[in-house]
Parts: C-alpha cells; structure tokens; sequence
C-alpha cells in the first residue's frame, strides 16, 4: 500500500519519522535504490512511502517528490 507523507525528522541509520497526509506518524526507512543512488531526503520533503499491511507503523520510503 502506497502513502503519501513529509518527512519530520531525521533518525540514525537512515530511518525517518514521517508524518502521512492523514497526520498518522510512521517511522520508515531508504529504499535500496535509493541508497545506491545516494538521494538524500531531508526534514519538510515529501515522501511516497510503502507501508506493510502487517505493520502499518513501519514504511519504506521509495520516491522523494522534486
């Protein structure tokens, strides 16, 4: 399932806390690819992020919006 969201703040090891369009705050982290292609996502961008239907706390944030 895919969401949208902005990114709040920054945590260590890559993980982000963000905030959905719904105001529900996840905590997610970079896509492969996008470490491969060292994207860099800081606090205020908006997000597409994954979420699992098993745990809809944790994401993986997989396009970072220009």
């Amino acid at each position: 399932m895919e969401v949208e969201g902005t990114v709040v703040e920054p945590l260590p090891n890559a993980m982000f806390r963000v905030e959905l369009d719904n105001k529900h705050q996840i905590l997610a982290h970079i896509s492969g690819r996008m470490r491969k292609f060292f994207i860099k996502i800081l606090p205020g961008d908006k997000v597409t992020v994954e979420l699992s239907p098993y745990d809809l706390t944790r994401g993986r944030i997989t396009y970072r919006k220009k």
